[in-house]
């Protein structure tokens, strides 16, 4: 069975910046067609649960109380790709607008909710090393894919 690499918080693991989850019930088909190895860059970094919401904003990683946490981005985003490596990770499935996880978008960095075009720490991470990243919005897509 193929391994897929999956944001924790699409699981349902409570580890979202709110203390809250992002589940959703097509992991349970997943489930079906997959090993899946939960992670959550952000708590592995060492940040907590709840935590202040965070956006990238340039080359840094900022909370809406103003303080830099990008070393524990960084840091997580790491350990969660060493994860990724250890297990042969070749295909992921991320929480877009996520400032970890994000592929297809993240937040702006100014905290008025306002998208733009860009990656998570993480994302980029894996990108760099020829991972191929879904979106909860292409869990279909994944579920078609054959191996």
């Amino acid at each position: 069975m193929e391994k897929l690499l999956i944001s924790a918080c699409i699981l349902g693991t409570n580890c979202k910046y709110n203390g809250k989850n992002n589940y959703n019930e097509l992991v349970e088909e997943l489930k079906k067609k997959y090993e899946l190895i939960p992670v959550c860059p952000e708590v592995l970094g060492g940040l907590s649960i709840p935590r202040n919401p965070s956006e990238i904003k340039g080359n840094t990683v900022i909370s809406n109380r103003g303080v830099d946490v990008t070393k524990e981005f960084n840091l997580g985003a790491k350990m969660a790709f060493n994860i990724a490596k250890d297990n042969n990770i070749k295909i992921a499935l991320l929480k877009d607008g996520s400032p970890s996880c994000g592929k297809n978008y993240i937040y702006d960095g100014t905290f008025t909710k306002t998208k733009i075009k860009g990656y998570g720490i993480f994302s980029s991470l894996l990108i760099n090393n020829e991972i191929e990243i879904y979106t909860e919005n292409d869990i279909e897509e994944l579920l078609k894919r054959t191996v």
